[in-house]
């Protein structure tokens, strides 16, 4: 079955060109708009798989049209073209990203025919992805939710980090999975904005807790040792006896704090700033590693950076897809990973999906990396057989 494309470009010749272009490559239904106005009528009429916009048009621009893809029920996978800077373009690229749309190419024009190429191969990777595509969150009661997690079926999967220095799997990163018995594995986008909801995110951190000491535990007896980090959300240092349940409850479960690690998450806040960093202080004081998530993205900071006593730097993904082909971002990685390794923080870059993105990194002297091109998140199980594919046990 053919994709389907619709070009937005109002400079008649470059309209002509990019058709040709596309038609060239065949098996590609391919549309052309002078201006966002008419793509964004194409688009309520049919789905489109691939939808190149320009930025700089007059009436509706590249950018406001992709604020109104973001509205449709279909929405198709976006490139963006433009003679404008390159600057511009990553930064049009993250208004669509954060409002779910799946950027797939940026372009700087002249379009070559060997951009093209490698869109329409990137698309077809996309497409044919045994990946879920980017759907609605689930509406779910608060008591499945919990029914889920007491069955067991709400489950801690780990991602692997990889030491760039000896090239050895070293530590691990849990991510929530559903193993739902009619809808197939679930992704945490579409159970957590439910889970968010009915306030169970306390309950969600310390089951994964048990299951991430438990998970340990099996790898210690094949004789890997790997600290595990999870994710927890900001707005739970609110609770000024955080810290020390958490430590109770790592130590009743047979489990060592020195081998967990807290990601703080921005997808909430305090509610007084002070909170933050009492928590912050209070769970590195109970022997907890504590990690900057998403480092380059969102609300995080070079105060809150130096200011907290973190002991892992994660650089967000959205600085590392891209490095390669763009200067700007492969400069303000270089600055990040110094910046890190002069604070004494691990360093690691997340969203690795390229031989290409690990060569980078590793000549910048990043210290670990996580990502597909390493390995998804597994099961604890199946952890366990990479662990044994990677090096021989590490205990004695």
């Amino acid at each position: 079955m053919p994709y389907s494309v619709l070009i937005v470009e109002d400079h008649p010749f470059q309209h002509e060109y990019l058709l040709n272009l596309f038609r060239d490559l065949g098996n590609i239904r391919v549309e052309a708009a002078r201006d966002g106005n008419e793509a964004f009528e194409w688009l309520q009429k049919q789905p489109f798989d691939l939808v190149l916009t320009d930025l700089l048009m007059p009436g509706m621009d590249g950018v406001q049209l992709i604020q109104r893809l973001a509205s449709l029920p279909h929405k198709p996978a976006l490139a963006i073209m433009s003679a404008a800077s390159r600057r511009m373009i990553v930064s049009a690229s993250l208004v669509a990203q954060s409002m779910g749309l799946t950027v797939v190419g940026q372009l700087s024009k002249p379009v070559v025919p060997a951009a093209v190429r490698t869109l329409m191969t990137t698309l077809d990777k996309l497409l044919t992805s045994d990946q879920p595509l980017k759907r609605e969150p689930l509406v779910l009661e608060r008591e499945a939710l919990r029914a889920a997690m007491a069955s067991g079926a709400l489950q801690a999967w780990f991602q692997p980090k990889k030491s760039l220095h000896d090239g050895h799997i070293v530590a691990a990163e849990a991510l929530a999975r559903w193993v739902h018995p009619e809808l197939g594995l679930l992704m945490p986008a579409d159970f957590l904005p439910s889970l968010v909801g009915h306030g169970l995110e306390k309950e969600l951190l310390l089951l994964f807790i048990k299951q991430t000491i438990a998970a340990q535990g099996s790898w210690a007896s094949q004789g890997y040792d790997i600290p595990v980090s999870i994710n927890l959300p900001t707005h739970l240092l609110d609770d000024d006896d955080l810290a020390d349940a958490l430590h109770d409850y790592v130590r009743a479960e047979g489990g060592i704090p020195a081998k967990l690690a807290f990601e703080l998450m921005e997808c909430s806040t305090t509610q007084d700033i002070s909170k933050y960093y009492a928590g912050a202080c209070r769970l590195r004081m109970k022997g907890f590693g504590l990690a900057q998530d998403d480092f380059g993205q969102g609300f995080s900071s070079y105060f809150n950076l130096v200011s907290t006593p973190f002991t892992e730097l994660k650089i967000d993904r959205a600085l590392v897809h891209g490095c390669v082909e763009n200067e700007n971002l492969a400069s303000a990685l270089a600055s990040i990973v110094a910046l890190g390794r002069q604070l004494g923080l691990e360093v690691v870059a997340e969203g690795v999906e390229s031989q290409e993105e690990l060569a980078l990194l590793r000549k910048l002297n990043c210290d670990r990396v996580q990502g597909f091109l390493i390995s998804r998140a597994v099961s604890s199980g199946h952890f366990g057989h990479l662990l044994h594919e990677d090096a021989p046990p590490r205990l004695h």
